[in-house]
């Protein structure tokens, strides 16, 4: 490329070369006849330094030049087009993934040096969170509304006070009759529209609860009733992921002080970003015996929101991922739940068989199990409950006829789906939330550091 005037314009080395990347993004569009689309505020002043000299032959190669040092990429939607994004640095592409995956098992080949870098994984984990130790448990007792009797179950909505002012909120479902001792099944929320209120999650832990066992559904933190104390996008600060975790534990201490819980049989399922607090907590927290995460395993995704990825739990021991995490649950039975249409697509391919691999050192290759659905995509529908139901009666001892027909087919349709604000703790306008509620993100932080800073 002959570097004249016409291509370099009135720019020189004393301004680096520098075009605005708007100029430069139609540059590269007319250059390779490729569309590329992006929205005024994702290139509005912003610039690239030595702009044409990152041109290159092929598209891809120029793309990455350009757009990498202002933590920009691109998206691929179709022949000759792309859509302009932010860096995501929890995403890598299946190849990279793979390879990672592969060098995080070569360091161990047997169950003595696997529960070594457990014992590394676990502690540096806890400590990356900000959970070791413990900060002090409120002495509160938990909110409890009254009971709503339905076919087969009643549900109750519960607050917990998690830290001084700091409540996580959630609807507990249980058998009509209750019969010694039973499950206690988790229910973490994911990313998904109208949060834990929707049919989907209502109607699994019903289902649940038909089947003989507790199970609680609660939000995620600054969503659902707990945007009474702080605000939607403080959900995306590093915080919340600690203060998720800390929630599901606090739940967990709440539902096996009842009289009725069964500490050997404690289940965890939950989807997306629910998925995600469901491989966190069952490495972090032994107490959970069984675990069923849905459509968010994967060797090259790492969590899209800061609840998820927003401490470097990632740089532990050296380096380790999701499927690594996941596989922190062995030789505790475990379903994973992995479809075509989202980053667990290529769960049968590698993810599985290392997850395989690692249970086998335990002699115990049949307790972990893959349901691929390679048509479908991402939620948390009938096609993914009812293997997790079938998989929670095997091993939590649950009655699986409870929510099947005469042809053994799941049935749900005794499941009854309330309207949102049946399940809310604090009244529709939140007037029953308590007095010493912390209210601002800014408030949590003081009060975390205080807490952490007495704790250590």
């Amino acid at each position: 490329m002959g570097m004249t005037e016409s291509v370099f314009g009135q720019s020189n080395s004393d301004e680096q070369y520098r075009k605005p990347l708007k100029e430069v993004l139609a540059s590269i569009q007319e250059r390779y006849h490729v569309s590329i689309k992006y929205k005024d505020e994702q290139v509005t002043d912003r610039w690239v330094n030595y702009a044409d000299w990152r041109m290159r032959n092929d598209v891809e190669t120029t793309l990455k030049n350009v757009l990498a040092p202002l933590d920009l990429e691109v998206n691929k939607t179709g022949d000759h087009a792309y859509k302009l994004r932010s860096y995501e640095y929890f995403q890598r592409t299946y190849e990279e993934g793979k390879e990672e995956l592969d060098r995080i098992a070569a360091q161990y080949h047997n169950k003595e040096e696997w529960e070594k870098r457990v014992a590394d994984l676990r502690a540096c984990l806890c400590q990356t969170v900000q959970l070791s130790p413990l900060p002090p448990k409120p002495a509160s007792e938990p909110i409890i509304t009254s009971w709503r009797k339905m076919d087969g179950y009643e549900v109750s909505n519960v607050a917990i006070e998690i830290l001084p002012g700091v409540y996580i909120n959630g609807s507990l479902y249980r058998p009509l009759k209750i019969k010694g001792k039973i499950p206690v099944i988790l229910n973490p929320d994911g990313h998904f529209e109208r949060h834990r209120y929707r049919a989907d999650c209502q109607i699994r832990c019903a289902a649940l609860a038909r089947m003989g066992a507790m199970a609680f559904s609660y939000d995620l933190f600054a969503w659902g009733e707990s945007q009474l104390q702080f605000n939607l996008a403080d959900h995306r600060r590093s915080l919340s992921m600690t203060i998720q975790l800390l929630g599901s534990i606090r739940i967990l201490d709440y539902l096996l002080s009842l009289k009725e819980a069964d500490k050997d049989r404690v289940g965890i399922t939950g989807a997306s970003g629910g998925g995600t607090q469901t491989l966190l907590v069952t490495a972090l927290d032994e107490r959970i015996k069984v675990s069923a995460p849905v459509v968010m395993v994967s060797s090259y995704f790492y969590g899209g929101c800061p609840c998820e990825s927003g401490l470097p739990i990632h740089a532990c021991a050296g380096g380790t991922n999701n499927v690594e995490l996941t596989a922190m649950a062995a030789p505790r039975p475990m379903l994973v739940i992995s479809d075509g249409k989202d980053w667990t697509d290529h769960m049968p391919q590698n993810d599985f068989p290392y997850l395989q691999k690692i249970y086998g050192y335990y002699g115990a290759g049949d307790r972990v199990e893959n349901v691929h659905l390679k048509d479908e995509g991402h939620d948390y529908g009938l096609s993914k409950r009812a293997p997790v139901y079938r998989f929670m009666a095997k091993y939590l001892k649950l009655n699986l006829q409870a929510v099947q027909d005469a042809a053994g087919n799941i049935d749900e349709s005794k499941c009854t789906v309330e309207p949102d604000s049946a399940l809310y703790v604090f009244g529709g306008h939140g007037e029953r939330l308590p007095a010493n509620a912390v209210k601002g993100f800014d408030n949590l932080e003081l009060l975390w550091k205080k807490l952490h800073a007495t704790v250590k």
